[in-house]
């Protein structure tokens, strides 16, 4: 068995809905490691970084909105960001976390329990987790910098940067 990272996302109807405790309790189930956590007000570029995948589709506006909560304004316009290690973690809380489709995922996942579909036809899906370890790669590295992460995963190097600014606390 080989030892895995993923993102893993609540995504802001999960967020909206009180869920965020009982997704992470089932998360749990699956005794990962948690070696990254954040919350991230999703910008437009993030949104579509993230799902790239899909700008052809008819639904990538619709979808880059959802992910940034757009749909439901404040205070739920945020996703909670983590990165989970662990033995063949992908597919352990893929499993956990259910079908994409909220219709078709088994009633106990995540997605089962507390998902669904929109009269628009957008998948509510409460959780987003990586779908292998390229994409886990892309997305932890779209979503984290490297100094976030408890944990060292991927390699780094260490760049000087000049008149970068940086918000800091008064």
């Amino acid at each position: 068995m080989a030892i895995e990272q993923l993102l893993i996302l609540i995504k802001p109807d999960g967020i909206k809905k009180s869920l965020t405790g009982n997704i992470l309790t089932k998360l749990s189930e699956a005794r990962m490691l948690i070696i990254g956590a954040k919350t991230v007000k999703v910008s437009k570029e993030l949104a579509e970084q993230h799902y790239y995948q899909l700008k052809d589709k008819p639904f990538f506006g619709e979808l880059a909105d959802y992910i940034q909560g757009k749909v439901y304004g404040e205070p739920w316009d945020r996703v909670l960001a983590f990165v989970y290690q662990g033995e063949d973690a992908i597919a352990r809380m893929r499993k956990i976390a259910g079908a994409t489709n909220p219709e078709e995922a088994d009633p106990v996942s995540i997605r089962g329990a507390y998902g669904r579909i929109t009269t628009k036809g957008v998948y509510e899906n409460v959780v987003h987790c990586s779908s292998d370890p390229s994409e886990a790669e892309r997305e932890i590295k779209l979503w984290f910098k490297p100094e976030e992460i408890v944990k060292s995963i991927y390699p780094t190097k260490k760049i000087v940067l000049e008149k970068e600014t940086k918000e800091v606390w008064v």
